[in-house]
């Protein structure tokens, strides 16, 4: 095996195989000194509050904003992908109003468990060979993966500020390893968005205040997924039966006609959790939601936001017959439960019943939160 003093390049062709070998589908090089720019966007996020409840954003922002805030003694980063490309256009599920609408990444093992686990065998190939110290990395460390991406030649940040790549259009997931190994870097990806704005234009919320920039606190994907608590009401309708994430900005992107169908069984989406039905995840208790979403990124929002999320969809669904099946649960123990199964019933009933039932809900002590939607309820 050739060494970094004996041939560098033919080293670099050496780990380019070893990642494809472990199951990457793009591998590229940085150097750890990359352009402050993307620390620089991040401060501005911040500053202007665009985290919504992230606070996790701002406690690690200093650490987030260059790699070597992180590790001082790193000297290049290895970017890798592994490509999560649908087998067709997601657009069409949002027409299914009567089913719940996950994410093209969500419905499947988890990424990060995937990602981590070949990110190691990659890492003891490279220890092995190279030498040096590394830290591998994947999502939840403070890393800004797609700026580093973008300078290790994956792909660019597109107008959305997410990663598109030229061979894998919008779908691709990240890891990288830091090392104090000095490897050669790849040229960096160019921008190639042009005057293109689909994925701004097509956003039901309006999060793109600007090309480039995103405003969490409007966007789908951070209020299904990372938000807390209840969801604005002048978010519930664009929503539609998304239940975990939106796609619209990625799906929508022209270079997706390049994307590559993911063919990685591991990475497989589960057929139990394609388009599921909104009366069966209506159902769901705590041990059950468990059961379906075990080993998936949707585990971790719990039962309780997942039905929050899920209650949204069913107001949104037109499907009176589901009106059976949120009833029971105006009486959930969760405050977010209960009040989007009043916005639910709200959207699907008659206003006279709703009026008949609201003051047994509302006696007593009642969350505010759940008064404040029985009230709106009644007096539309």
């Amino acid at each position: 095996m050739p060494t970094l003093t004996s041939d560098s390049r033919e080293f670099a062709a050496s780990l380019r195989r070893e990642a494809r070998a472990v199951g990457f589908d793009a591998v590229g090089i940085a150097a750890a000194d990359v352009s402050p720019l993307a620390g620089s966007r991040l401060e501005q996020f911040l500053a202007l509050g665009r985290h919504g409840d992230m606070d996790w954003l701002v406690a690690k922002a200093a650490r987030r904003r260059h790699p070597h805030a992180l590790w001082p003694e790193a000297r290049s980063i290895i970017m890798l992908g592994l490509n999560y490309g649908p087998d067709a256009d997601p657009m069409p599920r949002l027409e299914q109003t009567d089913k719940g609408n996950i994410s093209v990444y969500a419905g499947r093992k988890d990424y990060h468990v995937v990602v981590k686990k070949r990110l190691k065998a990659l890492a003891r190939w490279l220890q092995a060979n190279g030498g040096g110290e590394l830290k591998v990395f994947v999502d939840t460390a403070p890393v800004m993966e797609k700026p580093i991406a973008q300078a290790a030649g994956l792909g660019w940040q597109g107008k959305h500020s997410n990663l598109v790549s030229r061979a894998y259009g919008s779908w691709l997931f990240l890891g990288c390893i830091f090392t104090t190994l000095t490897l050669t870097p790849d040229e960096v990806e160019q921008d190639h968005c042009g005057a293109c704005t689909r994925c701004l234009d097509i956003c039901p919320t309006a999060a793109f205040p600007a090309a480039y920039e995103l405003d969490a606190r409007r966007c789908l994907s951070y209020l299904t997924i990372e938000h807390q608590g209840h969801i604005d009401v002048a978010f519930r309708k664009p929503m539609g039966n998304r239940i975990f994430g939106c796609d619209d900005c990625l799906a929508v992107c022209p270079w997706n006609k390049f994307a590559q169908t993911a063919h990685d069984n591991v990475m497989a989406i589960r057929s139990a959790l394609d388009l599921v039905d909104l009366e069966e995840l209506l159902q769901l208790d705590d041990g059950a939601f468990r059961r379906l979403f075990a080993g998936t990124p949707v585990k971790r929002l719990g039962r309780d936001r997942f039905l929050r999320n899920v209650l949204i969809a069913t107001g949104n669904s037109g499907a009176v017959r589901l009106t059976v099946h949120v009833e029971p649960l105006l009486a959930d123990p969760s405050p977010l439960v209960r009040a989007m199964a009043v916005w639910a019933l709200a959207q699907l009933s008659d206003q006279g019943a709703l009026a008949a039932v609201a003051p047994g809900h509302m006696a007593g002590e009642v969350d505010a939160a759940v008064r404040a939607e029985w009230t709106r309820a009644i007096s539309v």
